[in-house]
């Protein structure tokens, strides 16, 4: 199933992914901030377990700022599986 998620206290401002029947992400893609890094976390998640991924990611920091995209993911995968 596809989901887009508006992000919060990023440089990001949504992400857009999909989770399989089985519990995979996939096509991961931020929309703004950090393109480089950004898309590199897309390409190490893909194929991944998504609950996983929510866990390793969840309380990443940017900064000084509380989040991060990578934290936003976290966030965006539990809204989407209903955690």
């Amino acid at each position: 199933m596809k989901y887009s998620y508006k992000t919060s206290g990023t440089c990001s401002s949504r992400i857009d992914f999909e989770i399989g029947e089985d519990g995979i992400l996939s096509n991961v893609a931020f929309t703004g901030g950090c393109n480089g890094n950004l898309k590199a976390i897309g390409k190490l998640v893909e194929g991944k377990n998504a609950r996983d991924i929510a866990s390793l990611l969840k309380g990443n920091t940017c900064g000084f700022k509380s989040t991060s995209c990578a934290d936003q993911l976290s966030r965006a995968i539990d809204e989407a599986l209903g955690a």
